[in-house]
């Protein structure tokens, strides 16, 4: 099973960026997880009080879920589209069409900026958007991004358009009822 077997492109549709987020965003779930688990077995050993071994179990879950969470997403950009794969037991694929994109960012923290990670946001028209998380280079990201929403190509020919433009001059010199002339 490859990483993007998820992900049915267009014919002549190509990747362009294609990643996931960090595994180091797992850490802080990892941490807490290893207090949680130290401080439940501590608890109930000093302090006689078994239920904290409640706790223990918490501890093991958070983490797992964490690593599990960030396994299972992907983020690819291609020529056409932009998409997102989250989803542990299920999948949840989201699918943006390039043209769509009004405006991107993207954010670091001080960790981020010293580690070469953070967030890309997407705007997209109609509202909505798409953000990457914790992705490595967010702004090579989001100069992909841009690089692709500015050089989406229109559908057609010039000679179509001339064609359709003769056609729409046409139907408004048809509705004047040939007043005027036919300007172009």
């Amino acid at each position: 099973m490859n990483g993007t077997d998820w992900l049915v492109l267009d014919a002549n549709e190509e990747i362009r960026w294609q990643g996931r987020p960090r595994l180091m965003s797992a850490l802080p779930a990892l941490l807490i997880g290893l207090f949680l688990v130290v401080g439940s077995i501590a608890v109930a050993v000093t302090a006689g009080e078994p239920i904290a071994f409640l706790l223990f179990p918490l501890g093991i879950t958070l983490p797992v879920l964490s690593y599990l969470t960030i396994s299972n997403t992907r983020f690819v950009v291609t020529d056409r589209a932009l998409y997102r794969k989250t989803g542990i037991l299920s999948r949840n694929v989201r699918q943006l069409s390039i043209n769509r994109v009004q405006n991107s960012r993207f954010r670091q923290g001080i960790r981020g900026t010293m580690f070469d990670y953070g967030t890309v946001g997407i705007e997209v028209a109609g509202g909505g958007g798409l953000r990457f998380q914790n992705i490595e280079s967010p702004r090579d990201v989001r100069a992909t991004i841009d690089r692709q929403a500015t050089t989406a190509s229109i559908p057609g020919t010039l000679a179509q358009w001339n064609e359709v433009l003769e056609e729409v001059r046409a139907l408004r010199f048809a509705i004047e009822g040939g007043r005027g002339r036919n300007r172009r």
